[in-house]
Protein backbone atom coordinates (compact mmCIF):
# COMPACT_ATOMS: atom_id res chain seq x y z
CA UNK A 1 0.00 0.00 0.00
CA UNK A 2 1.13 3.55 -0.73
CA UNK A 3 1.15 6.31 1.89
CA UNK A 4 -2.04 7.71 0.32
CA UNK A 5 -3.76 4.34 0.58
CA UNK A 6 -2.65 4.00 4.19
CA UNK A 7 -3.98 7.47 4.97
CA UNK A 8 -7.41 6.58 3.53
CA UNK A 9 -7.34 3.26 5.43
CA UNK A 10 -6.55 5.03 8.72
CA UNK A 11 -9.33 7.57 8.14
CA UNK A 12 -11.79 4.71 7.68
CA UNK A 13 -10.58 3.22 10.98
CA UNK A 14 -11.14 6.57 12.69
CA UNK A 15 -14.76 6.61 11.47
CA UNK A 16 -15.25 3.03 12.68
CA UNK A 17 -13.78 3.99 16.06
CA UNK A 18 -15.95 7.09 16.33
CA UNK A 19 -19.17 5.27 15.46
CA UNK A 20 -18.41 2.58 18.02
CA UNK A 21 -17.41 4.79 20.96
CA UNK A 22 -19.00 8.26 20.75
CA UNK A 23 -21.62 7.48 23.39
CA UNK A 24 -18.91 6.10 25.66
CA UNK A 25 -17.00 9.36 25.26
CA UNK A 26 -20.14 11.29 26.30
CA UNK A 27 -20.63 9.10 29.38
CA UNK A 28 -17.05 9.94 30.38
CA UNK A 29 -17.85 13.66 30.20
CA UNK A 30 -16.30 14.27 26.79
CA UNK A 31 -17.83 15.53 23.53
CA UNK A 32 -19.13 13.14 20.84
CA UNK A 33 -17.00 14.76 18.11
CA UNK A 34 -13.82 13.97 20.06
CA UNK A 35 -14.30 10.30 19.20
CA UNK A 36 -13.88 11.03 15.48
CA UNK A 37 -10.80 13.30 15.33
CA UNK A 38 -7.71 11.29 14.30
CA UNK A 39 -4.92 11.02 16.90
CA UNK A 40 -6.72 13.47 19.20
CA UNK A 41 -9.38 10.80 19.82
CA UNK A 42 -6.63 8.46 21.01
CA UNK A 43 -5.23 11.10 23.38
CA UNK A 44 -8.71 11.65 24.84
CA UNK A 45 -9.25 7.90 25.10
CA UNK A 46 -6.07 7.56 27.16
CA UNK A 47 -7.53 10.09 29.62
CA UNK A 48 -10.80 8.17 29.73
CA UNK A 49 -9.09 4.86 30.49
CA UNK A 50 -6.56 6.56 32.83
CA UNK A 51 -3.53 5.52 30.83
CA UNK A 52 -0.48 7.70 29.98
CA UNK A 53 -0.47 9.78 26.77
CA UNK A 54 2.55 7.92 25.36
CA UNK A 55 0.38 4.84 24.85
CA UNK A 56 -0.82 6.73 21.75
CA UNK A 57 2.67 6.51 20.24
CA UNK A 58 2.82 2.77 20.95
CA UNK A 59 -0.55 2.28 19.26
CA UNK A 60 0.89 3.63 16.00
CA UNK A 61 4.13 1.63 16.02
CA UNK A 62 3.93 -1.41 13.69
CA UNK A 63 4.06 -4.81 15.45
CA UNK A 64 3.90 -3.10 18.87
CA UNK A 65 0.40 -1.89 18.01
CA UNK A 66 -0.73 -5.50 17.64
CA UNK A 67 -0.43 -5.66 21.43
CA UNK A 68 -1.32 -2.08 22.37
CA UNK A 69 -4.55 -1.69 20.37
CA UNK A 70 -6.19 -4.82 21.86
CA UNK A 71 -4.96 -3.61 25.28
CA UNK A 72 -6.77 -0.30 24.66
CA UNK A 73 -9.97 -2.19 23.75
CA UNK A 74 -9.81 -4.20 26.98
CA UNK A 75 -9.02 -1.11 29.08
CA UNK A 76 -11.96 0.77 27.51
CA UNK A 77 -14.34 -2.02 28.50
CA UNK A 78 -12.90 -2.03 32.03
CA UNK A 79 -13.42 1.73 32.29
CA UNK A 80 -17.16 1.00 31.96
CA UNK A 81 -17.30 -1.84 34.49
CA UNK A 82 -16.70 -4.77 32.12
CA UNK A 83 -13.74 -6.35 33.90
CA UNK A 84 -14.32 -10.10 33.55
CA UNK A 85 -12.09 -12.42 31.55
CA UNK A 86 -15.02 -13.03 29.20
CA UNK A 87 -15.29 -9.30 28.48
CA UNK A 88 -11.55 -9.14 27.69
CA UNK A 89 -11.86 -12.20 25.44
CA UNK A 90 -14.84 -10.71 23.59
CA UNK A 91 -12.92 -7.47 22.99
CA UNK A 92 -10.08 -9.39 21.39
CA UNK A 93 -11.92 -12.01 19.32
CA UNK A 94 -14.36 -9.41 17.92
CA UNK A 95 -11.43 -7.14 16.98
CA UNK A 96 -12.79 -4.38 19.18
CA UNK A 97 -16.34 -4.48 17.88
CA UNK A 98 -17.48 -5.56 21.37
CA UNK A 99 -17.29 -1.81 22.12
CA UNK A 100 -20.22 -1.32 19.69
CA UNK A 101 -22.28 -3.52 22.02
CA UNK A 102 -21.24 -1.39 25.00
CA UNK A 103 -21.89 1.81 23.06
CA UNK A 104 -25.36 1.03 21.72
CA UNK A 105 -26.87 -1.91 23.68
CA UNK A 106 -25.41 -2.41 27.15
CA UNK A 107 -26.38 -0.14 30.01
CA UNK A 108 -22.93 0.81 31.26
CA UNK A 109 -21.62 3.69 33.37
CA UNK A 110 -18.20 5.30 33.35
CA UNK A 111 -16.05 4.45 36.37
CA UNK A 112 -13.96 7.47 37.29
CA UNK A 113 -10.70 7.06 39.22
CA UNK A 114 -10.82 3.29 38.89
CA UNK A 115 -7.92 1.22 40.21
CA UNK A 116 -5.48 0.19 37.50
CA UNK A 117 -3.85 -2.60 39.45
CA UNK A 118 -4.88 -6.10 38.28
CA UNK A 119 -7.19 -7.80 40.75
CA UNK A 120 -5.49 -11.21 40.48
CA UNK A 121 -1.89 -12.36 40.51
CA UNK A 122 -2.39 -14.00 37.11
CA UNK A 123 -3.66 -10.68 35.70
CA UNK A 124 -0.64 -8.87 37.11
CA UNK A 125 1.65 -11.54 35.65
CA UNK A 126 0.06 -11.28 32.17
CA UNK A 127 0.29 -7.47 32.25
CA UNK A 128 3.98 -7.59 33.16
CA UNK A 129 4.73 -10.10 30.39
CA UNK A 130 2.90 -8.05 27.76
CA UNK A 131 4.69 -4.82 28.61
CA UNK A 132 8.03 -6.62 28.76
CA UNK A 133 7.35 -7.85 25.21
CA UNK A 134 6.40 -4.30 24.13
CA UNK A 135 9.59 -2.83 25.59
CA UNK A 136 11.78 -5.57 24.09
CA UNK A 137 10.10 -5.17 20.69
CA UNK A 138 10.79 -1.43 20.65
CA UNK A 139 14.46 -1.96 21.51
CA UNK A 140 14.72 -4.83 19.00
CA UNK A 141 13.09 -2.83 16.20
CA UNK A 142 14.54 0.64 16.59
CA UNK A 143 17.75 0.37 18.63
CA UNK A 144 19.59 -2.96 18.93
CA UNK A 145 19.08 -6.49 17.65
CA UNK A 146 20.99 -9.69 18.50
CA UNK A 147 22.56 -11.62 15.63
CA UNK A 148 24.56 -14.86 15.47
CA UNK A 149 27.30 -15.44 12.87
CA UNK A 150 26.14 -18.57 10.99
CA UNK A 151 28.96 -19.02 8.44
CA UNK A 152 32.67 -18.38 7.96
CA UNK A 153 32.43 -15.77 5.20
CA UNK A 154 34.05 -13.16 7.48
CA UNK A 155 36.41 -15.63 9.18
CA UNK A 156 39.15 -14.03 11.31
CA UNK A 157 37.12 -10.80 11.58
CA UNK A 158 33.90 -12.46 12.79
CA UNK A 159 33.85 -16.14 13.68
CA UNK A 160 31.11 -18.75 13.50
CA UNK A 161 29.50 -18.67 16.94
CA UNK A 162 30.03 -14.96 17.57
CA UNK A 163 26.89 -13.43 19.14
CA UNK A 164 26.59 -9.82 18.01
CA UNK A 165 24.70 -6.73 19.06
CA UNK A 166 23.62 -4.95 15.86
CA UNK A 167 22.93 -1.23 16.08
CA UNK A 168 19.84 -0.08 14.18
CA UNK A 169 20.41 3.66 14.68
CA UNK A 170 23.91 4.02 13.18
CA UNK A 171 22.55 3.91 9.62
CA UNK A 172 19.05 5.00 10.65
CA UNK A 173 16.47 2.60 12.05
CA UNK A 174 14.22 1.21 9.34
CA UNK A 175 10.57 1.08 10.38
CA UNK A 176 8.87 -2.31 9.95
CA UNK A 177 7.22 -2.86 6.57
CA UNK A 178 5.42 -6.03 7.58
CA UNK A 179 2.55 -4.88 9.78
CA UNK A 180 1.16 -8.22 10.95
CA UNK A 181 3.73 -10.51 12.53
CA UNK A 182 5.08 -12.02 15.72
CA UNK A 183 7.20 -9.65 17.86
CA UNK A 184 11.00 -10.18 17.80
CA UNK A 185 10.79 -13.09 15.36
CA UNK A 186 12.23 -12.86 11.87
CA UNK A 187 11.08 -15.22 9.13
CA UNK A 188 10.04 -18.39 10.97
CA UNK A 189 8.63 -19.08 14.44
CA UNK A 190 11.03 -21.41 16.29
CA UNK A 191 9.80 -24.95 17.06
CA UNK A 192 6.53 -24.41 15.15
CA UNK A 193 8.46 -23.87 11.88
CA UNK A 194 5.69 -21.58 10.65
CA UNK A 195 6.00 -18.16 9.05
CA UNK A 196 6.14 -15.42 11.66
CA UNK A 197 4.21 -12.91 9.56
CA UNK A 198 1.11 -12.58 7.41
CA UNK A 199 2.13 -12.38 3.78
CA UNK A 200 1.63 -14.19 0.47
CA UNK A 201 5.07 -14.96 -0.96
CA UNK A 202 4.03 -16.63 -4.21
CA UNK A 203 7.06 -15.69 -6.33
CA UNK A 204 5.49 -16.97 -9.55
CA UNK A 205 2.25 -14.97 -9.54
CA UNK A 206 3.34 -12.05 -7.35
CA UNK A 207 -0.05 -12.37 -5.71
CA UNK A 208 -1.44 -8.95 -4.76
CA UNK A 209 -4.07 -10.10 -2.28
CA UNK A 210 -5.21 -7.97 0.66
CA UNK A 211 -2.55 -9.67 2.78
CA UNK A 212 0.24 -8.15 0.67
CA UNK A 213 -1.51 -4.77 0.67
CA UNK A 214 -0.97 -4.48 4.42
CA UNK A 215 2.73 -3.78 3.77
CA UNK A 216 3.96 -0.33 4.84
CA UNK A 217 6.08 1.72 2.41
CA UNK A 218 9.80 1.96 3.13
CA UNK A 219 10.71 4.56 5.76
CA UNK A 220 13.99 5.09 7.61
CA UNK A 221 14.70 7.33 10.60
CA UNK A 222 17.60 9.80 10.38
CA UNK A 223 21.05 8.18 10.44
CA UNK A 224 23.98 9.00 12.70
CA UNK A 225 26.51 8.01 10.06
CA UNK A 226 26.79 6.80 6.47
CA UNK A 227 27.96 3.37 5.39
CA UNK A 228 31.68 3.65 4.78
CA UNK A 229 33.94 1.45 2.73
CA UNK A 230 35.06 -1.65 4.71
CA UNK A 231 32.24 -1.35 7.27
CA UNK A 232 30.78 -4.68 8.35
CA UNK A 233 27.05 -4.46 7.60
CA UNK A 234 24.00 -6.59 8.38
CA UNK A 235 21.40 -6.54 5.63
CA UNK A 236 18.53 -8.46 4.07
CA UNK A 237 19.69 -10.56 1.14
CA UNK A 238 18.25 -8.89 -2.00
CA UNK A 239 17.75 -12.07 -4.06
CA UNK A 240 16.42 -14.09 -1.17
CA UNK A 241 16.20 -17.72 -2.18
CA UNK A 242 17.32 -19.15 1.12
CA UNK A 243 14.51 -21.47 2.01
CA UNK A 244 17.50 -23.68 2.80
CA UNK A 245 20.91 -22.08 3.51
CA UNK A 246 22.58 -24.86 1.48
CA UNK A 247 20.34 -24.55 -1.59
CA UNK A 248 21.20 -21.18 -3.09
CA UNK A 249 19.56 -20.68 -6.48
CA UNK A 250 20.24 -17.06 -7.48
CA UNK A 251 17.86 -16.96 -10.45
CA UNK A 252 14.83 -17.89 -8.38
CA UNK A 253 13.64 -14.89 -6.38
CA UNK A 254 11.11 -15.71 -3.68
CA UNK A 255 8.91 -12.70 -3.18
CA UNK A 256 9.31 -11.77 0.46
CA UNK A 257 8.85 -8.41 2.16
CA UNK A 258 12.22 -6.64 2.39
CA UNK A 259 12.32 -6.76 6.20
CA UNK A 260 11.65 -10.52 6.18
CA UNK A 261 14.36 -11.53 3.73
CA UNK A 262 17.26 -13.58 5.08
CA UNK A 263 19.66 -11.66 7.32
CA UNK A 264 23.28 -11.70 6.17
CA UNK A 265 26.48 -10.03 7.40
CA UNK A 266 29.27 -9.04 4.99
CA UNK A 267 31.88 -6.35 4.52
CA UNK A 268 30.95 -3.37 2.37
CA UNK A 269 33.91 -3.12 -0.04
CA UNK A 270 32.25 -0.68 -2.45
CA UNK A 271 29.91 2.24 -1.74
CA UNK A 272 27.55 4.13 -4.04
CA UNK A 273 29.41 5.92 -6.82
CA UNK A 274 32.50 3.67 -6.69
CA UNK A 275 33.89 1.88 -9.71
CA UNK A 276 34.74 -1.61 -8.49
CA UNK A 277 37.01 -4.24 -9.97
CA UNK A 278 38.34 -7.56 -8.66
CA UNK A 279 41.80 -8.62 -9.84
CA UNK A 280 43.15 -12.01 -8.82
CA UNK A 281 40.78 -11.98 -5.81
CA UNK A 282 41.71 -8.49 -4.61
CA UNK A 283 39.24 -5.59 -4.75
CA UNK A 284 40.21 -2.36 -6.49
CA UNK A 285 38.12 0.79 -6.00
CA UNK A 286 38.49 3.55 -8.60
CA UNK A 287 41.71 1.86 -9.74
CA UNK A 288 43.30 1.64 -6.26
CA UNK A 289 43.55 -1.62 -4.29
CA UNK A 290 41.20 -1.63 -1.30
CA UNK A 291 43.05 -1.76 2.01
CA UNK A 292 41.24 -3.62 4.78
CA UNK A 293 41.44 -2.79 8.53
CA UNK A 294 44.24 -4.57 10.37
CA UNK A 295 41.78 -6.89 12.15
CA UNK A 296 40.60 -8.21 8.78
CA UNK A 297 42.45 -10.90 6.83
CA UNK A 298 41.56 -11.96 3.31
CA UNK A 299 41.45 -15.71 2.85
CA UNK A 300 41.72 -17.85 -0.27
CA UNK A 301 41.81 -21.55 -1.09
CA UNK A 302 45.13 -23.34 -1.63
CA UNK A 303 46.47 -26.72 -2.67
CA UNK A 304 49.45 -27.79 -0.59
CA UNK A 305 51.84 -30.64 -1.23
CA UNK A 306 53.78 -32.35 1.55
CA UNK A 307 57.23 -33.84 1.13
CA UNK A 308 55.83 -37.17 2.34
CA UNK A 309 52.44 -38.72 3.02
CA UNK A 310 51.01 -37.63 6.37
CA UNK A 311 48.14 -38.81 8.51
CA UNK A 312 45.16 -36.42 8.88
CA UNK A 313 45.96 -35.77 12.56
CA UNK A 314 49.48 -34.62 11.68
CA UNK A 315 48.17 -32.39 8.87
CA UNK A 316 45.70 -30.82 11.27
CA UNK A 317 48.44 -30.15 13.83
CA UNK A 318 50.61 -28.41 11.23
CA UNK A 319 47.82 -26.23 9.87
CA UNK A 320 46.37 -25.45 13.28
CA UNK A 321 49.79 -24.13 14.35
CA UNK A 322 49.37 -21.37 11.75
CA UNK A 323 45.73 -20.68 12.65
CA UNK A 324 44.45 -22.36 9.47
CA UNK A 325 41.38 -24.08 10.84
CA UNK A 326 38.38 -23.05 8.73
CA UNK A 327 36.89 -26.06 6.95
CA UNK A 328 39.57 -28.52 8.02
CA UNK A 329 38.79 -32.21 8.06
CA UNK A 330 39.62 -33.21 4.48
CA UNK A 331 42.83 -35.05 5.41
CA UNK A 332 44.77 -37.06 2.85
CA UNK A 333 47.55 -39.62 2.98
CA UNK A 334 48.48 -39.10 -0.67
CA UNK A 335 50.85 -36.23 0.03
CA UNK A 336 48.48 -33.39 -0.97
CA UNK A 337 45.82 -31.42 0.80
CA UNK A 338 43.35 -28.67 -0.10
CA UNK A 339 43.07 -25.74 2.28
CA UNK A 340 39.61 -24.17 1.89
CA UNK A 341 40.62 -20.88 3.52
CA UNK A 342 43.88 -19.32 4.62
CA UNK A 343 45.18 -15.75 4.88
CA UNK A 344 48.21 -14.45 3.00
CA UNK A 345 50.01 -14.00 6.33
CA UNK A 346 49.36 -17.60 7.38
CA UNK A 347 50.48 -18.97 3.99
CA UNK A 348 53.71 -16.93 4.12
CA UNK A 349 54.57 -18.61 7.44
CA UNK A 350 53.39 -22.07 6.37
CA UNK A 351 55.73 -22.06 3.36
CA UNK A 352 58.70 -22.20 5.73
CA UNK A 353 57.55 -25.38 7.43
CA UNK A 354 60.05 -28.22 6.79
CA UNK A 355 57.36 -30.71 5.77
CA UNK A 356 55.79 -28.45 3.09
CA UNK A 357 56.88 -29.04 -0.51
CA UNK A 358 54.66 -26.61 -2.40
CA UNK A 359 51.65 -24.31 -1.99
CA UNK A 360 49.53 -23.21 -4.97
CA UNK A 361 46.63 -20.73 -4.82
CA UNK A 362 43.34 -21.90 -6.35
CA UNK A 363 42.11 -18.97 -8.40
CA UNK A 364 40.28 -18.60 -11.67
CA UNK A 365 42.04 -16.97 -14.62
CA UNK A 366 40.90 -13.63 -16.14
CA UNK A 367 38.12 -14.07 -18.74
CA UNK A 368 37.35 -17.55 -17.39
CA UNK A 369 33.55 -17.42 -17.23
CA UNK A 370 31.75 -18.33 -14.02
CA UNK A 371 28.05 -18.49 -13.07
CA UNK A 372 27.98 -15.17 -11.24
CA UNK A 373 26.45 -11.71 -11.56
CA UNK A 374 25.28 -10.47 -14.03
CA UNK A 375 24.98 -13.90 -15.74
CA UNK A 376 25.18 -12.45 -19.21
CA UNK A 377 27.09 -13.59 -22.31
CA UNK A 378 28.76 -10.17 -22.57
CA UNK A 379 30.61 -10.65 -19.27
CA UNK A 380 33.32 -13.28 -18.81
CA UNK A 381 33.65 -12.58 -15.10
CA UNK A 382 34.37 -14.90 -12.19
CA UNK A 383 34.80 -14.74 -8.41
CA UNK A 384 38.49 -13.81 -8.70
CA UNK A 385 38.38 -11.48 -11.71
CA UNK A 386 35.41 -9.18 -11.98
CA UNK A 387 34.53 -5.77 -13.44
CA UNK A 388 35.22 -2.91 -13.71
CA UNK A 389 31.67 -1.87 -12.86
CA UNK A 390 30.04 1.31 -11.52
CA UNK A 391 27.93 1.04 -8.33
CA UNK A 392 24.67 3.05 -8.58
CA UNK A 393 24.29 6.20 -6.49
CA UNK A 394 21.08 8.04 -5.58
CA UNK A 395 20.50 10.95 -7.97
CA UNK A 396 23.20 9.80 -10.40
CA UNK A 397 22.34 8.95 -14.00
CA UNK A 398 23.78 6.03 -15.96
CA UNK A 399 23.70 5.79 -19.75
CA UNK A 400 22.05 2.53 -20.74
CA UNK A 401 22.78 0.33 -23.72
CA UNK A 402 22.23 -3.27 -24.71
CA UNK A 403 25.67 -4.23 -23.32
CA UNK A 404 25.38 -2.80 -19.78
CA UNK A 405 21.64 -3.22 -19.12
CA UNK A 406 22.36 -6.63 -17.58
CA UNK A 407 24.25 -4.86 -14.75
CA UNK A 408 21.41 -2.53 -13.81
CA UNK A 409 18.22 -4.30 -14.91
CA UNK A 410 17.59 -5.94 -11.53
CA UNK A 411 18.21 -2.71 -9.62
CA UNK A 412 15.86 -0.71 -11.85
CA UNK A 413 13.22 -3.44 -12.00
CA UNK A 414 13.25 -5.34 -8.69
CA UNK A 415 14.49 -2.67 -6.30
CA UNK A 416 13.12 0.54 -7.83
CA UNK A 417 9.83 -0.87 -9.07
CA UNK A 418 9.96 -0.38 -12.84
CA UNK A 419 9.17 -2.68 -15.73
CA UNK A 420 12.37 -3.23 -17.76
CA UNK A 421 12.44 -5.12 -21.08
CA UNK A 422 14.77 -5.24 -24.06
CA UNK A 423 13.57 -5.53 -27.65
CA UNK A 424 16.34 -5.92 -30.16
CA UNK A 425 18.83 -3.16 -29.44
CA UNK A 426 16.32 -1.03 -27.55
CA UNK A 427 15.63 -0.77 -23.81
CA UNK A 428 12.16 0.03 -22.51
CA UNK A 429 11.43 1.22 -18.96
CA UNK A 430 7.72 1.24 -18.14
CA UNK A 431 7.01 0.81 -21.88
CA UNK A 432 9.01 3.95 -22.76
CA UNK A 433 12.22 3.78 -24.80
CA UNK A 434 15.14 4.65 -22.50
CA UNK A 435 18.81 5.46 -23.02
CA UNK A 436 19.54 6.46 -19.43
CA UNK A 437 18.22 6.05 -15.89
CA UNK A 438 18.54 8.12 -12.68
CA UNK A 439 18.70 5.98 -9.55
CA UNK A 440 16.46 6.66 -6.55
CA UNK A 441 18.66 5.17 -3.83
CA UNK A 442 22.25 4.24 -3.01
CA UNK A 443 23.62 0.75 -3.63
CA UNK A 444 26.51 -1.16 -2.08
CA UNK A 445 28.81 -4.07 -2.88
CA UNK A 446 29.04 -6.60 -0.03
CA UNK A 447 31.67 -9.36 0.10
CA UNK A 448 33.08 -11.84 2.59
CA UNK A 449 36.75 -11.78 3.58
CA UNK A 450 36.78 -15.54 3.06
CA UNK A 451 36.71 -15.05 -0.71
CA UNK A 452 36.21 -18.67 -1.78
CA UNK A 453 33.65 -19.47 0.89
CA UNK A 454 31.18 -16.60 0.67
CA UNK A 455 27.93 -16.18 -1.25
CA UNK A 456 27.84 -12.42 -1.67
CA UNK A 457 27.36 -9.58 -4.17
CA UNK A 458 29.42 -11.48 -6.74
CA UNK A 459 26.44 -13.84 -7.02
CA UNK A 460 23.40 -11.55 -6.67
CA UNK A 461 24.73 -8.06 -7.42
CA UNK A 462 24.08 -4.76 -5.69
CA UNK A 463 22.60 -4.37 -2.21
CA UNK A 464 20.06 -1.48 -2.08
CA UNK A 465 20.14 0.84 0.92
CA UNK A 466 16.54 -0.07 1.80
CA UNK A 467 17.81 -3.63 2.46
CA UNK A 468 20.36 -2.43 5.03
CA UNK A 469 19.23 -2.71 8.64
CA UNK A 470 22.21 -2.39 10.95
CA UNK A 471 25.84 -2.20 11.94
CA UNK A 472 27.41 -4.86 14.21
CA UNK A 473 29.05 -3.04 17.10
CA UNK A 474 29.64 -5.54 19.90
CA UNK A 475 30.38 -9.24 20.49
CA UNK A 476 28.65 -10.17 23.73
CA UNK A 477 29.28 -13.93 23.50
CA UNK A 478 31.47 -16.20 21.40
CA UNK A 479 31.26 -20.00 21.35
CA UNK A 480 33.62 -22.23 19.40
CA UNK A 481 31.93 -25.37 18.03
CA UNK A 482 28.47 -23.79 18.19
CA UNK A 483 27.19 -26.17 15.49
CA UNK A 484 28.80 -29.30 16.96
CA UNK A 485 26.54 -29.91 19.94
CA UNK A 486 26.70 -28.45 23.44
CA UNK A 487 29.27 -31.03 24.59
CA UNK A 488 31.75 -29.59 22.11
CA UNK A 489 31.21 -25.95 23.01
CA UNK A 490 34.08 -23.87 24.31
CA UNK A 491 33.94 -20.16 25.14
CA UNK A 492 36.30 -17.80 23.36
CA UNK A 493 36.94 -15.64 26.42
CA UNK A 494 39.20 -13.25 24.52
CA UNK A 495 36.30 -12.30 22.21
CA UNK A 496 33.48 -11.97 24.75
CA UNK A 497 32.48 -8.32 25.36
CA UNK A 498 34.71 -6.95 22.62
CA UNK A 499 33.97 -4.41 19.91
CA UNK A 500 33.51 -5.49 16.29
CA UNK A 501 35.42 -2.56 14.80
CA UNK A 502 38.71 -1.11 15.94
CA UNK A 503 42.43 -1.45 15.40
CA UNK A 504 44.96 -3.74 17.00
CA UNK A 505 44.32 -6.58 19.43
CA UNK A 506 40.85 -7.00 20.86
CA UNK A 507 40.17 -5.77 24.38
CA UNK A 508 37.54 -7.62 26.41
CA UNK A 509 35.32 -5.49 28.64
CA UNK A 510 33.85 -8.52 30.43
CA UNK A 511 35.66 -7.98 33.76
CA UNK A 512 34.82 -4.25 33.95
CA UNK A 513 31.19 -5.13 33.13
CA UNK A 514 31.02 -7.74 35.92
CA UNK A 515 32.60 -5.29 38.37
CA UNK A 516 30.06 -2.65 37.35
CA UNK A 517 27.11 -5.05 37.87
CA UNK A 518 28.36 -6.09 41.32
CA UNK A 519 28.96 -2.43 42.21
CA UNK A 520 25.42 -1.42 41.23
CA UNK A 521 23.94 -4.43 43.08
CA UNK A 522 25.79 -3.74 46.35
CA UNK A 523 25.06 0.00 46.10
CA UNK A 524 21.32 -0.67 45.76
CA UNK A 525 21.39 -3.03 48.76
CA UNK A 526 23.27 -0.46 50.83
CA UNK A 527 20.84 2.27 49.83
CA UNK A 528 17.80 0.13 50.77
CA UNK A 529 19.30 -0.69 54.20
CA UNK A 530 20.05 2.97 54.81
CA UNK A 531 16.51 3.92 53.81
CA UNK A 532 15.05 1.26 56.11
CA UNK A 533 17.05 2.57 59.09
CA UNK A 534 15.93 6.10 58.38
Amino acid sequence: MTWTQWFIFLMILQVIHGLGTWKLYIKAGRKAWEAFVPVYNAVVLMKIISRPWWWVILMFLPIVNLIMIPAAWVETARAYGKESKLDALLCIITLGFYLYYLNYVADVNYIENRTLKPKTSSGEWITSILFAIVAATIVHTYFFQPFVIPSSSLEKSLLVGDFLIVSKFHYGARTPMTTVGAPMVHDTIPVLKKKSYLFNDDFETRNTSWVNKLQLPYLRLPAFEKIERNDIVVFNQPADTLLDMNKFTPDRNYYKPIDKKTNLVKRCVGVAGDTLEIRNGYVFINGVQNKLPNRAHLQFSYDITFKRALQPARIYDILNKYDITDGLGYGSTEGSYRIPAASDQAIAKLKNHPEIADILPIKMAPNEKDNIFPRDANYNWNVDNFGPMWIPKAGATVNLNIENIALYKRAIGEYEGHKVVTRGNQIFIDDQAATSYTFKQDYYWMMGDNRHNSIDSRFWGFVPFDHVFGKPVFIWMSIDGINDGIKNWSFRWDRIFTTVSGNGARTSYLIPFIVLIFGITFFNKWRKKRKAKA
